[in-house]
């Protein structure tokens, strides 16, 4: 190759300079401007040209140079010159700096508009301490920002902080439009890459007090959540002590691997069987989804950890009158093992902690007196009845189905049946193969949910449960359409035959919730609500996530609705410490009831009353559930 000559050299050099930003435009300007003033100075002095009738020889280079500068700095100060050569010459530099002053502005404009447009992209470093973190963005964010907000609001200096990658100004819009009071919380957004640590550095993970990992909800989800959380837990500037983090995994099989790079130190909630469970559990009992969705909001009450010496050495019958603002639903012993509903015998040690529902944690207190009264003659015990064959119906498919219909097997009688029903041919082989693994009988008709003869030809009021799954196939709202159609349908027919239904229903949408409540279904469950709620609860204490593994686990004890008549005597006055008291003789832990009269009145939460007054004296009637802790 030949050697470049100063053309190309300069050329190579100007082309650099100019790339690295304002900087090398001013520094050009300043260059250009210096050769006009040598220029023109020059000329004025070799041509001899005089600056006014007093000057004799004409002005020298440095005089001419001066003169030619000021005429930059000030274009309009050229009334006073003298002869047309000076002139010209003025006119001439006056020309130049409007040009090379043109393009000095445009270029400190282009820079300062590039400086505020880099502002609004959000990468400054973070400086919050004691933060919640979420990085990503999904439909969950703002059930899950709303939660946060409700926990944080005892909290003068409350802060959360969210990356994502998107763009700082939608991010923020967003949130202004969803979560239009903040109340004592800032939110604070950057914009950046949850998968890059680099970017995840910018929200000061070490000093947030907990970390969130949201992905969209696609095939990648999983593989993003483990790679989010192995950029912070396998960072070299990662902090010595360690992170509380929660996220949530789509399928299980990715449990493992997930847990190789937490290190103890995430969370994950596996969203579909987590689903799964509640549906098949809820299914079987008007009232449970509205009992979980309060225990996990933090409007109202919710789940707390206390520590009350005092009670070391009495039972846990003992300590379940002691508290009149907290309903007291298990122990947490010195192995950190979480024992939900324990032997009514159990001696709390000093090591152990109460597991209650209540208020706030603030609100954990033993009562100042024991009860006065427990109404022992409104007690009664009346007979169990011996479980029978259960028939489910389940109307439309998505992938909790068979998480569904294996959850069901654990709680009813051989002999029982599931019969599904879905447009998707391909289900056929695959539902009936449960059958091999199962005890209840599985069968499958491809059908229409939304034709009204198919489910009148189904005999929707021969099934004790019925289950309506949203399609994952169709978006949100054409999905919770094809649901609030089925609903009506089954509604009309139910009315005609005179004969009402347990239905469980899926929604994706909370706000269509409120118009499904028109179709009378008992249950409604909105996945991602639940989730959201869950996420939120175990940011805020991590041990949450094994109460809530507790009671959605089949075996030991879970949530129940009973006839109230098991345990009292109708229409007679009593109190809900005479509630606790035959529970207890039953082994079972009450922690709230259900008025049928109010199930289908949501400004009542749908009859559900969690944490009641102890002393407040009150009536059930035969149509009234107690809630309880119990083995089934």
């Amino acid at each position: 190759m030949s050697k470049p000559n100063f053309k190309q050299r300069f050329r190579y050099y100007f082309e650099n300079t100019m790339s690295s930003g304002p900087k090398g435009v001013i520094k050009w300007l300043g260059i250009a401007s210096l050769i006009v003033v040598v220029v023109l100075g020059a000329a004025i002095y070799l041509f001899g040209i005089k600056g006014s009738p007093d000057d004799n020889e004409g002005l020298g280079f440095i005089e001419g140079a001066w003169q030619i500068l000021m005429s930059t700095l000030d274009q309009g100060a050229m009334a006073a010159d003298y002869g047309w050569e000076f002139r010209a010459v003025r006119f001439i530099a006056t020309l130049a700096s409007l040009f090379l002053l043109s393009i000095l502005i445009g270029t400190i404009s282009s820079g300062i508009d590039a400086k505020i447009e880099e502002l609004k992209k959000g990468k400054s470093k973070v400086l919050e301490t004691n933060h919640t973190l979420i990085l990503g963005w999904s439909d969950k964010i703002f059930t899950i920002i709303n939660e946060i907000i409700e926990a944080n609001s005892n909290q003068k200096r409350a802060r959360i902080v969210i990356l994502a990658d998107r763009n700082k100004e939608e991010l923020d819009d967003e949130i202004r439009q969803n979560v239009p009071n903040t109340k004592t919380t800032k939110i604070i957004t950057r914009s950046g890459s949850p998968l890059s640590a680099r970017d995840i550095a910018v929200v000061n993970p070490n000093k947030a007090r907990s970390i969130i990992v949201l992905t969209e909800d696609d095939q990648y989800a999983d593989t993003n959540t483990i790679k989010s959380v192995l950029a912070i837990t396998n960072n070299q500037n990662r902090k010595k002590g360690q992170y509380h983090i929660v996220a949530e995994l789509k399928d299980d099989i990715n449990l493992e691997a997930a847990n190789l790079v937490a290190n103890d130190e995430a969370v994950y909630i596996q969203s579909s069987d987590l689903i799964s469970r509640m549906i098949a559990q809820t299914c079987r009992q008007s009232g449970l989804s509205i009992v979980y969705n309060n225990l996990m909001q933090f409007e109202g009450d919710e789940i707390y950890f206390s520590h009350e010496p005092s009670l070391n050495g009495s039972t846990y019958k003992d300590a379940l009158h002691k508290y009149d603002k907290s309903s007291v639903m298990g122990i947490v012993n010195k192995e950190n093992k979480i024992l939900i509903n324990p032997p009514m015998d159990y001696i709390i040690q000093d090591s152990d902690q109460i597991i209650a529902i209540s208020e706030d944690d603030d609100t954990v207190i033993l009562s100042s007196s024991l009860p006065e009264s427990f109404y022992l003659e409104s007690i009664q015990r009346a007979p169990e009845q011996a479980a029978q064959s259960e028939n489910t119906l389940i109307l439309g498919w998505n992938e909790k189905g068979f998480g569904i219909i294996r959850e069901l097997d654990n709680y009813v009688v051989k002999g029982s049946n599931v019969h599904v029903v879905s447009d998707d041919l391909q289900l056929a082989t695959s539902i009936k193969a449960l059958n091999n693994e199962l005890s209840q009988q599985i069968s499958f008709q491809h059908g229409n949910i939304n034709d009204r003869q198919t489910l009148v030809d189904l005999k929707p009021e021969s099934y004790d449960h019925i289950i309506v799954l949203s399609s994952f196939d169709l978006d949100i709202q054409q999905s919770d359409a094809r649901t609030l159609i089925c609903l009506l349908h089954l509604r009309s027919i139910s009315e005609k035959v005179n004969k009402d239904f347990a239905i469980v229903s899926e929604m994706r949408d909370q706000q269509n919730k409120e118009l499904g409540v028109v179709a009378k279904a008992d249950d409604f469950i909105v996945s991602e609500d639940l989730l959201s709620l869950m996420i939120a609860q175990i940011s805020e204490n991590k041990f949450l996530k094994n109460v809530y593994d507790v009671l959605f686990e089949s075996e030991g004890s879970e949530i129940y609705l009973r006839p109230a008549n098991q345990y009292v005597k109708a229409e007679t006055k009593i109190n809900f410490h005479t509630i606790l008291e035959s529970a207890a003789q039953r082994n079972e832990t009450a922690i709230g009831y259900r008025r049928s009269s109010e199930a289908r009145d949501p400004d009542t939460n749908f009859g559900i009353y969690i944490n009641p007054s102890k002393k407040e004296t009150l009536t059930l009637s035969n149509d009234d559930y107690i809630i309880v802790l119990a083995e089934d």
